[in-house]
């Protein structure tokens, strides 16, 4: 009968697939949008298991309290402004289209008010490129380049916990553990390195790196790993 696939298996729900979110200190978002000025207090500077940077806790003056990515250089009691007409200061919130072209940024927002979606790993920026009437256009950390809309917000300064990368794993064990905090399947085994009960590409007589990876036309869900069947094969007949 062999065994659930990889990506069977992570629909039971069990532990082993289930993310710690009960350690998770919160989601990270951006106050909400306002026309005029806000400012806010950093009252504490946290670490959450499910965030690779450190997050700052803000309390706003309407009385509303944000967990937001805390930038570098940022301190306990500082005071942050949101809103259109803020500064152009680290930990500060504004439209794309009140960013100065060269400025680093970070959280940015996909759609307005949906409190940042790009920029939010540790020790990583943006750069605002060129503004047009109603796009902007942003360097992100891939130095990919994207268009975002005018009224989408973000954050000025860079991420901080930029050393993240610089400390060795030393061992398998401290990896695994912080894949685990995460939810990130840990280790990666590749299909034909799997035996023939645990894959459908495992042959359970050593690895065959040329067997080809597109699943049969009428394979069942099970089966359907791999890359994408072609439409038709073979020579076209006359």
């Amino acid at each position: 009968m062999g065994k659930r696939l990889i990506q069977q298996a992570r629909g039971k729900g069990s532990p082993r697939y289930r993310a710690p979110s009960f350690k998770y200190k919160g989601k990270i978002s951006l106050v909400k949008e306002t026309n005029k000025l806000l400012k806010g207090k950093v009252v504490d500077i946290i670490k959450c298991p499910g965030h690779t940077t450190p997050l700052a806790k803000v309390e706003y003056e309407n009385n509303e309290t944000v967990l937001m990515p805390a930038p570098e250089g940022i301190r306990v009691n500082e005071v942050v402004e949101a809103g259109p007409n803020a500064q152009i200061k680290v930990g500060n919130v504004l439209p794309l289209s009140q960013i100065p072209e060269g400025t680093l940024i970070y959280n940015i927002e996909s759609n307005p008010g949906d409190g940042g979606k790009f920029c939010r790993a540790s020790g990583t920026f943006a750069r605002v490129l060129t503004k047009m009437k109603d796009k902007v256009l942003v360097q992100l950390p891939s130095k990919k380049e994207k268009l975002f809309r005018a009224e989408c917000r973000a954050c000025i300064g860079i991420l901080a916990g930029s050393g993240r990368k610089e400390k060795p794993f030393v061992k398998a064990g401290n990896k695994h553990k912080a894949m685990k905090a995460r939810n990130k399947l840990y280790p990666i085994v590749s299909g034909v390195s799997m035996n023939a009960v645990d894959h459908p590409f495992g042959s359970g007589r050593g690895s065959h790196k040329g067997k080809p990876t597109i699943a049969r036309r009428f394979a069942p869900p099970g089966a359907k790993v791999g890359m994408l069947r072609p439409k038709r094969a073979g020579r076209k007949k006359r």
